[in-house]
């Protein structure tokens, strides 16, 4: 089992229609709304790097790292954040998923990104933690656009934002970010990564 990394538009046509197979299997498209496989999933501003663990050819869990210029409390920094974090439904529970998002934290530490930053269903909190993530008290994440917000804390959502800091300087703004509003605006395609 290896882990393989490709910009989201050089991922080879056969992994990435695995892919969009193990995503449908989490969540499915209304039917004859799916994807077809070589249709991009983000948008491209955000450089979406597609990382993915394959075993003989299949692959067993996927994750976009999404990154962009984040502006905070008078800072600015490299910041990147998990998106469709999914594992083939026959090989759940069995660690692959851990795995790939512990890789993703070290890929973006690689990366220069001064943190990481997204959201989680509140019932996954522990899975992330356990792949070196850690909870950001009081944060939310501010998605869609400043014309469009898509707040994190919207009525009907059960998130908790999940953090990494990885620069110096980022380790220094930390408690800028606890308790706080974050304005990431990944746009309208990406709401909320």
């Amino acid at each position: 089992m290896h882990i393989l990394s490709f910009p989201e538009e050089a991922t080879p046509f056969e992994l990435r229609a695995q892919v969009r197979e193990i995503q449908e299997q989490a969540w499915p498209s209304p039917p004859g709304a799916a994807a077809p496989p070589d249709a991009p999933a983000h948008d491209p501003a955000l450089r979406p790097l597609s990382m993915l663990l394959v075993a003989d050819g299949t692959v067993v869990a996927a994750l976009d790292i999404l990154s962009k210029e984040i502006v905070h409390a008078g800072g600015r920094y490299a910041g990147g954040g998990l998106s469709t974090v999914v594992t083939r439904r026959e090989t759940r529970g069995r660690g692959h998923g851990r795995r790939l998002v512990a890789a993703a934290r070290e890929t973006m530490l690689e990366r220069k990104l001064d943190l990481g930053l997204f959201t989680c269903d509140r019932p996954l909190r522990a899975f992330y933690e356990s792949a070196g993530w850690v909870v950001l008290p009081g944060a939310v994440l501010i998605g869609g656009t400043p014309q469009s917000p898509f707040p994190s804390d919207r009525p009907g959502f059960d998130k908790v934002t999940m953090a990494a800091f990885f620069s110096s300087e980022a380790r220094r703004a930390e408690a800028l970010f606890r308790d706080s509003r974050i304005e990431l605006y990944p746009g309208e395609i990406d709401r909320l990564w």
